[in-house]
């Protein structure tokens, strides 16, 4: 059996380590046009900070040791064109010019995200940088060194964990975004009012509601970035907007979303029986609503690459959907969500209740204790739990992983209230907070 492997990053990479375990005679062939493999672009901004001195600790896998287990790791190569129906691809050689042709029994396409990249005047001038791979990183940091005005275009995960890590290397920062509030996909707007205070305590401009008109500058140097509603100073601009799914070598072969996506069933199968595919690449089944949904997170890509490998020859486990859980660390704040806040819920025509608890994680006569924020949307009708956030500067963070496994199970808000959680005085309360959330719910 010929396997074919169309990127190797996460998705890929796990892929192809659980492959070669559970098919030791197939020939498996990986094509990554980048030297290297499994980045963990979401330590990027630790890295831009120092917390994270060596970037090579960025990396769980390499190609060397894919090799060593008797994979051909086609490195520096870019597949330029796939031939479903007939099983071929052709790749280039990036390194010597040469066209390599190659066949496949299998295809596996976890090529990936890109970032979205506006058409906007002047974006093409000399320190407007993307931040998405290894290199990437490498040409922030250095860029970074000599520059004191830095804009970061873009208020997700990527954009305020950048944000963050140059205003604590004293940096002059300005962060733009077309939407009223940062993280507005994650968090509802009592969690998000607490990070831009912490941001504009610390002389962090926030431009929101502003959309990027322009980037000016002499002699292909940028100097600022004009918006809707201002100019504003910079030596270095940071793209952070989103991603979109590299899928253009397949269009047209295999069904898709609007935007690319590519569609997969239970078992990671394409709408071709011969072609797989996992990660930023995918469409995935959400769990709040049921519907497909484009949620690019390395651990839904991890999952979905080890799933290509057990059901490669039939099908065997199922993927159990996503509640898009993710976390994050902003100054002294633990925050994590999972599925759909309150204010998205109510724009999709949700009809949606949610309950917030403002408690404490341990009894009050223990030495120490910190305020938890915990908010949980559910369905009105039936009660079933939709979404939850919560924010804290104790980490609590791992009741939102609880949280998730409650969204993907369909429980209620009344099972939620009654849910077995231990009790020890140096952890939580005798009704933990989860328990809490559940019961200020029945009537």
């Amino acid at each position: 059996m010929k396997i074919a492997v169309i990127g190797c990053t996460h998705a890929g990479t796990a892929a192809v380590s659980n492959m070669i375990k559970l098919y030791p005679e197939a020939e498996i062939t990986v094509y990554e046009k980048n030297d290297n493999i499994s980045f963990l672009s979401c330590g990027i901004a630790l890295h831009v900070s120092g917390v994270v001195e060596d970037p090579n600790g960025l990396f769980y896998c390499t190609p060397q040791e894919l090799i060593n287990l008797g994979v051909n790791m086609r490195m520096m190569h870019e597949v330029n064109d796939i031939n479903i129906e007939e099983k071929t691809i052709t790749a280039k050689n990036l390194t010597t010019n040469s066209i390599v042709h190659d066949t496949f029994d299998k295809l596996v396409l976890t090529t990936g995200s890109w970032p979205v990249i506006p058409k906007i005047e002047g974006i093409e001038m000399e320190n407007v940088l993307l931040c998405k791979n290894f290199h990437h990183a490498n040409t922030i940091i250095e860029k970074a060194k000599d520059v004191q005005n830095i804009v970061v275009v873009g208020a997700g995960y990527i954009g305020i964990e950048l944000v963050e890590a140059f205003e604590m290397s004293g940096k002059n920062v300005t962060l733009i975004d077309g939407e009223e509030r940062i993280l507005s996909k994650y968090l509802d707007e009592a969690f998000t009012d607490v990070i831009e205070q912490d941001f504009q305590a610390r002389d962090v401009k926030l431009a929101l509601g502003e959309t990027v008109t322009r980037f000016v500058g002499q002699n292909g140097h940028i100097s600022g970035v004009e918006t809707t509603k201002g100019t504003y100073e910079a030596e270095l601009v940071i793209l952070c907007i989103g991603f979109q799914p590299n899928t253009q070598l397949v269009k047209g072969q295999i069904e898709m979303l609007d935007n690319g996506a590519i569609i997969v069933d239970d078992y990671m199968r394409t709408s071709n029986k011969d072609v797989f595919a996992a990660g930023d690449s995918c469409a995935i089944r959400y769990n709040p609503t049921g519907d497909y949904a484009y949620i690019p997170l390395a651990t839904n890509a991890v999952r979905m690459g080890t799933l290509v490998a057990k059901n490669l020859v039939k099908p065997t486990i199922r993927y159990m959907g996503t509640q898009g859980t993710s976390g994050i660390k902003i100054y002294d704040q633990n925050i994590a969500t999972t599925g759909l806040t309150e204010t998205s819920a109510l724009r999709m025509g949700m009809n949606v209740k949610s309950i917030t608890i403002l408690e404490h994680d341990r009894p009050e006569f223990m030495p120490t204790f910190e305020d938890i924020n915990l908010k949980v949307v559910y369905e009105e009708d039936t009660k079933r739990i939709v979404g939850a956030q919560v924010m804290s500067k104790v980490d609590v963070t791992q009741s939102i992983n609880t949280l998730s496994v409650c969204i993907q199970n369909k429980m209620t808000m009344d099972e939620l209230g009654f849910v077995d959680f231990f009790f020890q005085p140096h952890y939580n309360k005798p009704w933990n907070f989860l328990n809490q959330a559940g019961l200020q719910t029945i009537q």
